[in-house]
């Protein structure tokens, strides 16, 4: 949380950076799941889509640009998959996956006015939601949200997660001024919907392919897929709400 939230406030070469970072550990971990082993050569081409949006966004200013770059090595990355005997969907798939969130955050927090805000609003919006679900699902239980897919999650923890990611996106427009609290509450609701699609959607993946966790890089929580699942659904949702809203995230900000 302090890496993520530091790269954000400064923007610049340390989002950049941290991205890159994020784009190969989520290909190696994609690729581990979903092949069998690391591929370093399906990676490549998901860093470099990160890669050559940053760019572009750095160097042009031009969103469609840096997308269209981000589309182009996501798709590489599938045919690549392809060529080295690997399933052409899950490598197609998961070039998709990595690359098009981190051209959303990046345009996010370098090609919006607020930027900086934004991106922290969804970060505390997304960590909000899992910390409402856990406690709302663990005190109140109750049917199962999706028991074929992930049996410990719950109606109530939903309604908890959005609960508390509206409570704190209120709290972030009282403070910041970025636009009305009732505004941002329900786009903070609907963002809660989002990252809990994204969780389960990681978690119908593995699975599909018998693994617990989709790595061991963080000891006793699993690998990064497994802590920014959300995270990157919650991203492709706010930057598809700015790009509705004529590059605004919100109509009323």
């Amino acid at each position: 949380m302090p890496l993520a939230l530091g790269a954000v406030w400064f923007g610049g070469f340390w989002i950049y950076l941290l991205v890159l970072l994020a784009a190969w550990l989520m290909a190696w971990e994609w690729s581990r799941v979903s092949f069998g082993a690391p591929d370093v050569v399906f990676a490549a081409p998901a860093v470099l889509g990160a890669a050559a949006a940053a760019l572009a966004l750095l160097s042009w200013s031009s969103w469609p640009v840096a997308f269209g770059a981000a589309v182009c090595l996501a798709a590489a990355a599938g045919v690549l998959g392809l060529l080295r005997g690997r399933p052409f969907h899950w490598a197609l798939v998961g070039g998709f996956y990595v690359v098009l969130p981190c051209f959303a955050l990046l345009w996010l927090r370098e090609g919006q006015a607020a930027g900086r805000t934004i991106v922290i609003w969804i970060l505390l919006a997304v960590w909000a939601t899992d910390i409402g679900a856990y406690f709302a699902g663990r005190s109140i239980g109750g049917p199962k949200l999706a028991p074929r897919v992930s049996p410990n999650k719950t109606w109530a923890g939903l309604i908890g997660g959005m609960a508390a990611a509206g409570l704190v996106s209120a709290a972030v427009a009282y403070a910041t001024g970025l636009t009305t609290q009732a505004g941002l509450a329900l786009a903070g609701v609907v963002l809660a919907v989002v990252a809990q699609a994204g969780d389960l959607a990681e978690s119908a993946w593995k699975r599909h392919f018998g693994v617990k966790d989709s790595g061991s890089l963080i000891p006793g929580h699993g690998g990064i897929l497994d802590r920014v699942d959300g995270l990157l659904f919650a991203i492709l949702g706010a930057a598809m709400m700015a790009l509705v809203n004529g590059d605004r995230l919100l109509p009323w900000q």
